[in-house]
């Protein structure tokens, strides 16, 4: 299919807390898997210090080991992100990850540059405070995080940077959000997993394993789903129309991530719905294909987990 769409492909750039929770692994592992998708690079992220201090070492770890089960290092650049959240409004935190940004951003090229946070937007931020010109190229910022419109309130991705937030909210970059409200709603139980995930060789098995494992030890109740809840991002990306959206002035985030309305910022592209059954049924559908075409031995015993 990749040869078929050379000219139409998005450029895209994922930028991830890889090792925040547990379903970063599967949007990443379906935008590496979508052939409408020329990726463009990989930039692992910190995700704050509330579970470890070494949050961007951890997310860079999860990103080669998931290179490392679909057998593609090396495919694809990998550009670590910053450590940390910008300490002001006003100061970057330069990184590998925000010269990618700014690399691709002023590249020379018809297309959008379509960057898909999964967590804090730090990078973007720093990438805006160190290049301002990449304001007027054609670059997408699709964001999971925000609260509920239009009041807001505590979400964690925009936790763990608000002020990066505030600086790409004023900026004149085209934003797509998804906020709390739609990605919450991406929820698969553990008897669809188990069936339509696990047994896809290694890479399958460690996908579902390691977010059973998640659940167990920080989850204080009995559970048997998950949300997906970064997979919209890819989603909206293949298809912008898969969910509702309303273009709405751009907001801030006062200190306890409300929005503050009215500041007369651009308008961006906030989703109110993504249809859940379009994006995960195609993540299930070439995950599987994947495995067919890399392990032709599947379906036969299956060797140790690498997981």
């Amino acid at each position: 299919m990749e040869s078929l769409l050379p000219a139409k492909r998005a450029r895209v750039i994922v930028d991830t807390d890889a090792k925040n929770e547990a379903d970063d692994q599967f949007a990443i592992v379906h935008a590496l898997l979508t052939p409408s998708f020329e990726i463009h690079g990989i930039v692992p992220a910190h995700f704050g210090e509330r579970r470890t201090t070494e949050s961007l070492r951890e997310s860079r770890e999860e990103v080669d080991k998931l290179l490392r089960l679909m057998g593609w290092q090396g495919r694809f650049r990998v550009e670590d992100g910053a450590p940390r959240a910008l300490p002001d409004e006003a100061t970057p935190v330069p990184s590998p990850g925000s010269g990618l940004i700014v690399e691709e951003a002023l590249r020379d090229d018809p297309r959008p540059l379509h960057v898909l946070f999964y967590g804090p937007l730090t990078d973007m931020a720093s990438a805006l405070l160190e290049e301002p010109r990449i304001e007027e190229r054609n670059v997408v910022v699709v964001w999971i995080g925000g609260g509920p419109w239009p009041e807001g309130g505590p979400e964690f991705n925009l936790s763990n940077d608000i002020g990066a937030a505030n600086v790409v909210m004023r900026s004149r970059l085209e934003v797509w959000q998804i906020p709390s409200s739609v990605y919450k709603r991406f929820s698969v139980s553990y008897a669809e997993l188990m069936d339509k995930v696990r047994p896809h060789g290694a890479l399958g098995r460690y996908l579902v394993e390691q977010l059973i494992d998640w659940n167990a030890h920080h989850v204080d109740r009995p559970i048997e789903f998950r949300s997906l809840g970064d997979s919209p991002a890819v989603g909206v990306v293949m298809a912008p129309e898969c969910g509702a959206s309303a273009m709405r002035p751009a907001p801030e985030f006062d200190p306890a991530m409300a929005y503050v309305h009215g500041r007369g910022h651009r308008p961006i592209r906030v989703y109110e719905t993504v249809d859940a059954r379009f994006v995960l049924e195609d993540f299930f559908a070439k995950l599987a294909r994947f495995a067919r075409s890399e392990n032709p031995r599947l379906g036969l015993p299956e060797t140790p987990s690498t997981g």
